[in-house]
């Protein structure tokens, strides 16, 4: 990869761990929706799997004096069963279909997240959250996108914005490091991927530092809502056939 192509993918890492040490999450939204358009849905999965995992643990080092272990635990152990099946998966499913499938994806969340939907919490106990769990961990396994489920969930709960975080926080922790370990079991890294993932960790680092500055000096609702801009844009773009 050289030129603009690196270049976009540099800038994709920078954005994504910008993104993630300013809301804790979401890192693997704004990573794929650029970095789809120029390296495969495989290597893109590897790649937001591996720097989730230094992300939040970067997120868990910050925060490690608020972190509610006790109410993620639920997640992490449905997140133990999902991601061994979706790495599984990933060398079974039609890449195109998969990258369509993404551009969905990033077009709902981010037609949920600019909608803003008032709902009424939901109050579910443990058994629901390891089902939650389950799903996010087949979609960390699949695509290197956990945490996306567990977040929507959190809100749903009606949880405070710092609440929610100290829960998905160590869930994406543990996810991220189940779906880089089954990916590269099941085969999906090689040696381009881990030079990419290398060239990528500085602007990965210099993109959490940044993020972490802005966090409570910035107004985030109007960062979050360009973010969700930019990610309807990147799903729209990979959903629709190219001419």
């Amino acid at each position: 990869m050289i030129g603009t192509n690196l270049a976009l993918y540099l800038l994709a890492v920078f954005l994504g761990g910008m993104t993630n040490g300013l809301a804790g999450f979401a890192l693997g939204l704004v990573v794929s929706g650029i970095a789809l358009h120029i390296i495969s849905p495989i290597q893109t999965a590897v790649l937001i799997a591996g720097y989730g995992l230094v992300a939040q643990a970067y997120g868990i080092w910050r925060l490690k004096d608020a972190l509610e272990w006790r109410k993620a635990m639920p997640f992490v152990a449905g997140g133990a069963v999902g991601v061994p099946i979706g790495a599984f998966l990933i060398t079974y499913i039609d890449q195109e279909f998969m990258r369509r499938a993404i551009g969905a994806l990033l077009v709902l969340y981010s037609v949920h997240g600019l909608a803003r939907p008032t709902l009424t919490p939901i109050n579910a106990g443990a058994p629901a959250a390891v089902g939650v769990g389950v799903l996010n961990g087949l979609l960390g396994g699949l695509t290197g996108l956990a945490g996306v489920i567990v977040a929507v969930w959190c809100q749903m709960q009606g949880w405070p914005k710092d609440a929610q975080r100290t829960v998905y926080q160590p869930t994406l922790f543990v996810v991220a490091a189940m779906s880089a370990a089954s990916l590269i079991v099941a085969g999906a890294a090689d040696m381009q991927t881990g030079k990419l993932y290398l060239l990528g960790l500085p602007m990965l680092f210099a993109g959490m530092w940044c993020g972490f500055r802005l966090y409570g000096r910035l107004d985030d609702r109007a960062f979050r809502k360009l973010i969700l801009i930019l990610l309807l844009a990147s799903g729209l773009s990979l959903v629709v056939p190219s001419a």
